[in-house]
């Protein structure tokens, strides 16, 4: 099980402007080798919602993708301030965005839903100091 490539971005807080450029390149990247159109929307909904919750709800942070013959695994490290109540964040609908990014048509309360949804493995661990998302999609 080597890793055969691994893709990361950093990802800025509050830039809406360059958000969802990393989840796009993932999608661009795997599907120049490949991978099943069903798989690749799969990936490119994890991708882009882990983006998006990195955009708004963090200080910033970073993307990765890991490719290996049987998976993909998402990573996301973000830098604080963590998420106090993860069983509550994954309720569908619940949101801690702010207007201003609703008004932008963001934080619906579906980011984290969506990635559980369409993981086949699906972890979260979350402090004060920030969150780590590993999103595991079998090939």
């Amino acid at each position: 099980m080597d890793l055969l490539k691994r893709l990361s971005y950093h990802v800025l807080s509050n830039n809406f402007i360059k958000a969802g450029k990393g989840s796009s390149d993932i999608k661009s990247n795997l599907k120049s080798i490949g991978i099943d159109s069903d798989i690749l929307r799969k990936i490119a909904i994890v991708c882009y919602e882990a983006e998006m919750n990195i955009v708004i709800h963090s200080l910033g942070g970073n993307l990765h993708c890991d490719i290996y013959e049987e998976k993909i695994v998402i990573l996301t490290e973000d830098i604080g301030p963590g998420i106090p109540d993860i069983e509550l964040a994954m309720t569908e609908g619940f949101s801690t965005a702010p207007d201003s990014v609703r008004e932008l048509g963001f934080g619906a309360g579906m980011g984290l839903p969506n990635m559980k949804r369409y993981s086949d493995i699906f972890e979260i661990n979350s402090s004060i100091k920030g969150t780590n998302i590993k999103m595991t999609i079998l090939l």
